[in-house]
Protein backbone atom coordinates (compact mmCIF):
# COMPACT_ATOMS: atom_id res chain seq x y z
CA UNK A 1 0.00 0.00 0.00
CA UNK A 2 3.28 2.20 -0.59
CA UNK A 3 1.38 5.54 -2.42
CA UNK A 4 3.34 7.02 -4.89
CA UNK A 5 3.97 10.51 -5.80
CA UNK A 6 1.02 12.37 -7.70
CA UNK A 7 -1.65 10.41 -6.30
CA UNK A 8 -2.48 13.12 -3.52
CA UNK A 9 -2.26 16.75 -4.55
CA UNK A 10 0.74 19.07 -2.68
CA UNK A 11 -2.03 20.51 -0.20
CA UNK A 12 -3.23 17.15 0.93
CA UNK A 13 0.15 15.61 1.24
CA UNK A 14 1.26 18.76 2.99
CA UNK A 15 -1.33 18.02 5.56
CA UNK A 16 -1.03 14.71 5.98
CA UNK A 17 3.32 15.33 6.43
CA UNK A 18 2.41 17.87 9.35
CA UNK A 19 -0.10 15.40 10.90
CA UNK A 20 1.92 11.72 10.99
CA UNK A 21 5.27 14.51 12.27
CA UNK A 22 3.06 15.43 14.90
CA UNK A 23 2.14 11.25 15.48
CA UNK A 24 5.79 10.79 15.23
CA UNK A 25 6.68 13.69 17.81
CA UNK A 26 3.66 12.00 20.43
CA UNK A 27 5.05 8.67 19.52
CA UNK A 28 8.79 9.77 20.30
CA UNK A 29 7.32 10.64 23.52
CA UNK A 30 5.07 7.75 24.38
CA UNK A 31 8.00 5.48 23.69
CA UNK A 32 9.86 7.12 26.22
CA UNK A 33 7.39 4.76 29.04
CA UNK A 34 7.42 1.54 26.48
CA UNK A 35 11.21 1.07 25.73
CA UNK A 36 12.90 -0.69 28.88
CA UNK A 37 15.98 -1.79 28.43
CA UNK A 38 15.98 -5.21 26.96
CA UNK A 39 12.95 -3.28 24.52
CA UNK A 40 15.46 -0.80 22.88
CA UNK A 41 17.50 -3.36 20.83
CA UNK A 42 14.18 -5.45 19.98
CA UNK A 43 12.32 -2.41 18.69
CA UNK A 44 14.76 -2.05 16.01
CA UNK A 45 14.99 -5.80 15.35
CA UNK A 46 10.63 -5.32 14.80
CA UNK A 47 11.18 -2.32 12.08
CA UNK A 48 13.89 -5.08 10.33
CA UNK A 49 11.94 -7.74 10.61
CA UNK A 50 8.82 -5.98 9.28
CA UNK A 51 11.09 -4.71 6.39
CA UNK A 52 12.14 -8.22 5.84
CA UNK A 53 8.32 -9.27 5.70
CA UNK A 54 7.40 -7.16 3.70
CA UNK A 55 9.20 -8.05 0.94
CA UNK A 56 7.49 -11.02 0.63
CA UNK A 57 4.20 -10.45 -1.41
CA UNK A 58 2.05 -13.19 -1.25
CA UNK A 59 -0.81 -13.81 -4.08
CA UNK A 60 -4.57 -13.10 -2.60
CA UNK A 61 -6.34 -12.50 -6.04
CA UNK A 62 -6.19 -13.29 -9.92
CA UNK A 63 -3.32 -10.96 -10.36
CA UNK A 64 -2.91 -9.17 -6.70
CA UNK A 65 -1.32 -9.90 -4.26
CA UNK A 66 -0.22 -8.45 -0.74
CA UNK A 67 2.31 -7.96 2.09
CA UNK A 68 2.55 -7.37 5.66
CA UNK A 69 2.10 -3.75 6.92
CA UNK A 70 3.29 -4.49 10.30
CA UNK A 71 1.15 -1.92 12.36
CA UNK A 72 -0.17 -4.64 14.65
CA UNK A 73 2.79 -7.12 15.16
CA UNK A 74 4.90 -4.08 16.07
CA UNK A 75 1.96 -2.91 18.64
CA UNK A 76 1.53 -6.04 19.92
CA UNK A 77 5.09 -7.00 20.49
CA UNK A 78 6.54 -3.49 21.27
CA UNK A 79 3.72 -0.91 22.86
CA UNK A 80 1.82 1.34 20.34
CA UNK A 81 4.06 4.29 20.20
CA UNK A 82 7.09 2.56 19.71
CA UNK A 83 5.07 0.57 16.99
CA UNK A 84 4.61 3.66 15.09
CA UNK A 85 7.83 4.61 14.91
CA UNK A 86 8.84 1.05 13.74
CA UNK A 87 6.84 1.09 10.36
CA UNK A 88 7.90 4.43 10.20
CA UNK A 89 11.45 3.67 10.21
CA UNK A 90 10.25 1.23 7.21
CA UNK A 91 8.91 3.41 5.31
CA UNK A 92 11.94 6.04 5.44
CA UNK A 93 14.37 3.14 4.38
CA UNK A 94 12.34 2.50 1.39
CA UNK A 95 10.95 5.56 0.73
CA UNK A 96 14.97 7.03 0.63
CA UNK A 97 17.10 3.96 -0.36
CA UNK A 98 14.62 1.69 -2.75
CA UNK A 99 12.09 3.97 -4.46
CA UNK A 100 9.51 2.49 -2.78
CA UNK A 101 6.54 4.99 -1.47
CA UNK A 102 6.46 8.50 -2.57
CA UNK A 103 9.15 11.34 -0.65
CA UNK A 104 6.53 13.47 -0.89
CA UNK A 105 3.65 11.04 0.15
CA UNK A 106 5.57 10.07 2.87
CA UNK A 107 3.31 11.52 5.34
CA UNK A 108 0.14 9.92 3.37
CA UNK A 109 1.67 6.78 3.93
CA UNK A 110 3.00 7.14 7.37
CA UNK A 111 -0.64 7.89 8.51
CA UNK A 112 -2.08 4.83 6.12
CA UNK A 113 0.54 2.36 7.50
CA UNK A 114 2.17 3.34 10.15
CA UNK A 115 -0.69 5.24 12.11
CA UNK A 116 -4.15 4.04 11.41
CA UNK A 117 -2.66 0.40 11.51
CA UNK A 118 -1.66 0.75 14.78
CA UNK A 119 -4.34 2.72 16.11
CA UNK A 120 -7.26 0.25 14.76
CA UNK A 121 -4.47 -2.59 15.78
CA UNK A 122 -4.22 -1.93 19.29
CA UNK A 123 -7.79 -0.91 20.22
CA UNK A 124 -9.29 -4.38 18.49
CA UNK A 125 -6.03 -5.93 20.51
CA UNK A 126 -6.89 -4.63 23.82
CA UNK A 127 -10.80 -4.44 23.57
CA UNK A 128 -10.74 -8.15 22.50
CA UNK A 129 -8.40 -8.69 25.92
CA UNK A 130 -10.79 -7.25 28.24
CA UNK A 131 -13.47 -10.28 26.74
CA UNK A 132 -11.13 -13.11 26.46
CA UNK A 133 -9.62 -15.30 29.22
CA UNK A 134 -5.98 -13.97 30.42
CA UNK A 135 -4.20 -16.78 28.51
CA UNK A 136 -1.35 -16.35 26.04
CA UNK A 137 -3.44 -18.02 23.50
CA UNK A 138 -6.04 -14.33 23.96
CA UNK A 139 -2.89 -12.95 22.76
CA UNK A 140 -2.67 -14.95 19.93
CA UNK A 141 -6.38 -14.24 18.97
CA UNK A 142 -6.48 -11.12 19.67
CA UNK A 143 -3.48 -9.80 17.41
CA UNK A 144 -5.48 -12.01 14.29
CA UNK A 145 -8.35 -9.75 14.99
CA UNK A 146 -6.55 -6.49 15.21
CA UNK A 147 -3.92 -7.53 12.70
CA UNK A 148 -7.02 -8.23 10.31
CA UNK A 149 -9.32 -5.18 10.92
CA UNK A 150 -6.08 -2.93 10.98
CA UNK A 151 -5.64 -3.57 6.73
CA UNK A 152 -9.14 -2.32 5.65
CA UNK A 153 -8.51 0.08 8.08
CA UNK A 154 -5.55 2.06 6.56
CA UNK A 155 -7.46 1.48 2.81
CA UNK A 156 -10.45 3.51 4.33
CA UNK A 157 -7.79 5.94 5.48
CA UNK A 158 -6.39 5.93 2.09
CA UNK A 159 -9.95 6.67 0.96
CA UNK A 160 -10.55 9.25 2.68
CA UNK A 161 -7.30 11.29 1.86
CA UNK A 162 -8.41 10.54 -1.99
CA UNK A 163 -11.16 12.27 -1.48
CA UNK A 164 -9.22 14.94 -0.16
CA UNK A 165 -6.87 15.67 -2.36
CA UNK A 166 -7.17 12.63 -5.11
CA UNK A 167 -5.39 13.90 -8.53
CA UNK A 168 -7.93 12.04 -11.32
CA UNK A 169 -11.36 12.19 -11.39
CA UNK A 170 -12.54 8.63 -10.26
CA UNK A 171 -15.58 7.73 -8.27
CA UNK A 172 -15.23 7.80 -4.73
CA UNK A 173 -17.54 4.86 -4.11
CA UNK A 174 -15.51 2.95 -7.24
CA UNK A 175 -12.27 3.32 -4.93
CA UNK A 176 -14.20 2.58 -1.53
CA UNK A 177 -15.22 -0.80 -3.02
CA UNK A 178 -12.11 -1.83 -4.55
CA UNK A 179 -9.73 -0.55 -2.25
CA UNK A 180 -11.83 -2.13 1.01
CA UNK A 181 -12.56 -5.29 -0.95
CA UNK A 182 -9.18 -6.03 -1.54
CA UNK A 183 -7.37 -4.98 1.30
CA UNK A 184 -9.57 -7.50 3.16
CA UNK A 185 -8.59 -10.31 2.05
CA UNK A 186 -4.98 -8.76 2.10
CA UNK A 187 -5.63 -8.44 6.42
CA UNK A 188 -6.32 -12.23 6.18
CA UNK A 189 -2.84 -12.90 4.86
CA UNK A 190 -1.64 -9.99 7.80
CA UNK A 191 -3.65 -11.69 10.58
CA UNK A 192 -1.27 -15.14 9.78
CA UNK A 193 1.72 -13.26 9.77
CA UNK A 194 1.12 -11.42 12.76
CA UNK A 195 -0.57 -13.78 14.66
CA UNK A 196 2.00 -16.51 14.10
CA UNK A 197 4.55 -13.97 14.52
CA UNK A 198 3.20 -13.38 17.94
CA UNK A 199 2.78 -17.14 19.21
CA UNK A 200 6.20 -18.04 18.41
CA UNK A 201 7.69 -14.98 20.62
CA UNK A 202 5.07 -16.05 23.63
CA UNK A 203 6.05 -19.47 22.96
CA UNK A 204 9.82 -18.73 23.86
CA UNK A 205 9.69 -15.20 25.59
CA UNK A 206 6.51 -14.11 26.57
CA UNK A 207 7.59 -11.04 28.90
CA UNK A 208 8.95 -9.68 25.34
CA UNK A 209 5.55 -8.98 24.53
CA UNK A 210 4.31 -6.15 25.31
CA UNK A 211 0.59 -7.01 24.72
CA UNK A 212 0.99 -9.67 27.01
CA UNK A 213 2.37 -8.05 29.97
CA UNK A 214 0.38 -8.80 33.59
CA UNK A 215 -1.29 -11.97 31.36
CA UNK A 216 0.67 -14.30 33.67
CA UNK A 217 -0.94 -16.31 36.07
CA UNK A 218 0.61 -17.89 39.10
CA UNK A 219 0.75 -21.25 39.76
CA UNK A 220 -2.12 -22.57 41.23
CA UNK A 221 -1.90 -25.64 43.82
CA UNK A 222 -4.73 -27.06 44.82
CA UNK A 223 -5.21 -27.67 48.97
CA UNK A 224 -8.04 -29.21 50.99
CA UNK A 225 -10.17 -29.14 47.61
CA UNK A 226 -9.57 -25.52 46.80
CA UNK A 227 -6.98 -24.16 43.95
CA UNK A 228 -4.54 -21.64 46.00
CA UNK A 229 -1.91 -19.29 44.39
CA UNK A 230 1.82 -21.14 45.04
CA UNK A 231 4.33 -19.32 46.24
CA UNK A 232 7.09 -18.33 44.00
CA UNK A 233 10.18 -20.71 43.65
CA UNK A 234 13.64 -18.69 44.06
CA UNK A 235 15.61 -19.14 40.70
CA UNK A 236 19.42 -19.11 40.77
CA UNK A 237 20.76 -15.85 40.07
CA UNK A 238 22.42 -17.70 36.42
CA UNK A 239 19.01 -19.21 35.40
CA UNK A 240 17.42 -15.31 36.11
CA UNK A 241 20.37 -13.67 34.08
CA UNK A 242 20.32 -15.98 31.60
CA UNK A 243 16.13 -15.54 31.49
CA UNK A 244 16.21 -12.11 31.13
CA UNK A 245 19.31 -11.81 28.11
CA UNK A 246 17.36 -11.28 25.14
CA UNK A 247 20.86 -11.62 22.67
CA UNK A 248 19.49 -15.28 21.92
CA UNK A 249 16.09 -14.12 20.29
CA UNK A 250 18.17 -10.80 18.46
CA UNK A 251 20.52 -13.09 17.01
CA UNK A 252 17.82 -15.49 16.08
CA UNK A 253 15.12 -12.54 14.71
CA UNK A 254 17.76 -10.93 12.78
CA UNK A 255 19.19 -14.18 10.87
CA UNK A 256 15.25 -14.77 10.16
CA UNK A 257 14.97 -11.15 8.70
CA UNK A 258 18.17 -11.61 7.04
CA UNK A 259 17.33 -15.44 5.48
CA UNK A 260 13.53 -13.80 4.21
CA UNK A 261 14.94 -10.91 2.81
CA UNK A 262 17.83 -11.91 1.23
CA UNK A 263 16.60 -15.54 -0.02
CA UNK A 264 13.02 -16.13 0.38
CA UNK A 265 12.09 -12.58 -1.53
CA UNK A 266 12.58 -13.89 -5.00
CA UNK A 267 9.93 -16.74 -4.77
CA UNK A 268 7.84 -13.43 -3.83
CA UNK A 269 4.93 -12.98 -6.06
CA UNK A 270 5.57 -10.91 -8.73
CA UNK A 271 1.73 -9.54 -9.29
CA UNK A 272 1.30 -6.15 -8.02
CA UNK A 273 0.03 -5.42 -4.65
CA UNK A 274 -3.70 -4.16 -3.57
CA UNK A 275 -3.15 -0.59 -4.11
CA UNK A 276 -1.16 -0.64 -7.32
CA UNK A 277 -4.23 -2.94 -8.81
CA UNK A 278 -6.88 -1.16 -7.87
CA UNK A 279 -4.94 2.05 -8.96
CA UNK A 280 -4.33 0.92 -12.82
CA UNK A 281 -7.69 -0.78 -13.05
CA UNK A 282 -9.66 2.24 -11.53
CA UNK A 283 -6.93 5.01 -13.42
CA UNK A 284 -5.51 6.21 -10.29
CA UNK A 285 -2.11 6.15 -11.55
CA UNK A 286 -2.75 8.69 -14.59
CA UNK A 287 -0.96 11.19 -12.94
CA UNK A 288 2.07 9.40 -11.25
CA UNK A 289 5.07 11.06 -10.73
CA UNK A 290 8.50 9.43 -11.17
CA UNK A 291 10.55 8.55 -7.86
CA UNK A 292 12.86 11.33 -6.61
CA UNK A 293 15.30 8.47 -5.34
CA UNK A 294 14.68 6.59 -9.00
CA UNK A 295 18.36 7.35 -9.36
CA UNK A 296 19.55 5.10 -5.83
CA UNK A 297 21.54 2.32 -6.36
CA UNK A 298 19.13 0.45 -4.71
CA UNK A 299 15.83 1.25 -6.03
CA UNK A 300 13.42 -1.25 -6.84
CA UNK A 301 15.20 -3.66 -4.33
CA UNK A 302 17.89 -4.75 -6.74
CA UNK A 303 21.20 -3.85 -6.46
CA UNK A 304 22.91 -1.59 -9.71
CA UNK A 305 25.09 -3.64 -11.55
CA UNK A 306 24.37 -6.71 -9.93
CA UNK A 307 23.14 -8.83 -13.29
CA UNK A 308 22.28 -11.55 -11.64
CA UNK A 309 18.06 -11.26 -10.58
CA UNK A 310 18.13 -13.67 -7.38
CA UNK A 311 21.75 -12.21 -5.94
CA UNK A 312 20.77 -8.43 -6.84
CA UNK A 313 17.37 -8.52 -5.26
CA UNK A 314 18.96 -10.91 -2.23
CA UNK A 315 21.93 -7.80 -1.87
CA UNK A 316 19.64 -5.33 -1.51
CA UNK A 317 17.27 -7.27 0.87
CA UNK A 318 20.44 -7.99 3.17
CA UNK A 319 21.51 -4.31 2.70
CA UNK A 320 17.88 -3.33 3.80
CA UNK A 321 17.42 -5.16 6.54
CA UNK A 322 20.81 -3.76 7.91
CA UNK A 323 20.10 -0.49 7.58
CA UNK A 324 16.84 -0.95 9.34
CA UNK A 325 17.96 -2.58 11.79
CA UNK A 326 20.95 0.36 12.33
CA UNK A 327 18.68 3.21 12.31
CA UNK A 328 16.09 1.98 14.42
CA UNK A 329 18.19 0.86 16.70
CA UNK A 330 19.85 3.85 17.09
CA UNK A 331 16.86 5.79 17.36
CA UNK A 332 15.67 3.75 20.31
CA UNK A 333 18.41 3.46 22.19
CA UNK A 334 18.32 7.70 22.16
CA UNK A 335 14.61 6.90 22.93
CA UNK A 336 15.80 5.04 25.88
CA UNK A 337 18.55 7.02 26.78
CA UNK A 338 15.55 10.29 26.86
CA UNK A 339 13.83 7.86 29.41
CA UNK A 340 17.09 7.04 31.78
CA UNK A 341 17.58 10.95 31.61
CA UNK A 342 14.09 11.53 32.90
CA UNK A 343 13.80 9.10 35.19
CA UNK A 344 17.29 10.44 36.66
CA UNK A 345 15.94 13.65 37.02
CA UNK A 346 12.86 13.02 38.54
CA UNK A 347 14.66 10.67 40.93
CA UNK A 348 17.20 14.30 41.59
CA UNK A 349 13.57 16.10 41.76
CA UNK A 350 12.24 13.74 44.55
CA UNK A 351 15.03 13.51 46.82
CA UNK A 352 15.85 17.46 46.93
CA UNK A 353 12.29 17.92 47.93
CA UNK A 354 12.64 15.39 50.48
CA UNK A 355 15.91 16.59 51.79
Amino acid sequence: MHVPDGFIDAPVSIAAGVAAAGAVAVSLRGARRELEEKAAPLAGLVAAFIFAVQMLNFPVAAGTSGHLLGGALAAILVGPYTGVLCVSVVLLMQGVLFADGGLTALGVNVMNMAVVTVVVAYAVFRGLLKLLPGTRRSVTVAAFAGALLSVPGAAVMFTLLYALGGTTDVPLGKVFTAMVGVHVLIGIGEAVITAATVGAVLAVRPDLVHGARGLAAPLKLRVGGELVDAAPAAAPAAVTAAARSTKPVWITGLVTALVLAGVVSFYASASPDGLEKVAADKGIDQNVKEHASAGSPLADYSVKDVGDARLSGGLAGVIGVGATVAVGTGIFWTVRRRRAEDLTAASTATANSAG
